[in-house]
């Protein structure tokens, strides 16, 4: 069966645990290489497809990302609706590690990544709308299904996508929150903005991985954000599998 929903799986998330996989096959793009080869499963009783954004064994960086290929191969075999799965920093107050967010607004401060699929051998130039960057009925389905497992997420922030790979400054931070940004992570643009181009639905399941620089004394650290992400990892586990259930 052909999977219609597709789930990315960031940082924390190279692997689904209860995932059934049926196959697993590498698909060549115009734009080149996906991160690595899709594998077909079933998950929850839907068929699904499954890529690790950063490489199965977690080797490329957010800058070295080809979102172009990612999001093309999953075109290809007929994906209809994305579910990404990102680790971000916690920027407002109550975004505490651990904890879950729905984006629906998003800052690009992104540079040097291939961002479009028009550009080359246009018999017009396109724009797409992306007033709303995040689809509002996957949102929704989403957030109800948080709301129903009780999980506490946040249901309405901005994120701030930021080149990476390093972490920011705290100063970088402070400009981030005036402008309006509640979380900070490395990898969701282009990601949205292919996915709009291309027609699907597209919403990002973000998970705090720590707070902010300069939001507590000291430097982040990798284990911090690594026992973090246990913790949010599992709950996004959790709304998976209920959300994978009741999508159209």
């Amino acid at each position: 069966m052909t999977p219609a929903v597709a789930i990315i799986g960031g940082t924390g998330l190279a692997a689904l645990e209860d995932l059934t996989i049926v196959q697993q096959k590498t698909v060549s793009t115009p734009y080149g290489e996906p991160s690595g080869p899709l594998l077909y499963g079933e998950l929850a009783g839907r068929a699904v497809a499954f890529l690790a954004r950063h490489g199965q064994r977690h080797t490329l960086p957010p800058h070295k990302i080809n979102y172009r290929a990612n999001l093309w191969a999953l075109h290809r075999i007929g994906v209809k609706q994305v579910i990404a799965v990102a680790a971000v920093g916690g920027i407002r107050q109550d975004m505490a590690p651990g904890m879950l967010a729905f984006p629906d607004q998003l800052v690009d401060y992104t540079w040097g990544r291939p961002c479009t699929f028009f550009e080359d051998d246009l018999s017009h130039v396109t724009h797409i709308d992306f007033t709303e960057p995040y689809s509002p009925e996957l949102r929704r389905r989403l957030i109800q299904d948080a709301r129903a497992l009780e999980l506490g997420a946040r249901e309405s922030c901005t994120y701030a996508a930021m080149q990476g790979p390093r972490l920011e400054t705290a100063a970088e931070v402070r400009k981030l929150e005036r402008d309006g940004c509640d979380i900070v992570g490395m990898t969701g643009m282009p990601e949205a903005a292919l996915a709009r181009e291309l027609g699907l639905r597209y919403a990002a399941c973000a998970v705090v991985a720590n707070r902010a620089a300069g939001k507590v004394p000291g430097e982040i650290t990798m284990a911090e954000i690594e026992r973090n992400l246990v913790a949010g990892m599992a709950r996004v586990k959790r709304l998976l599998a209920r959300s994978i259930a009741a999508l159209d």
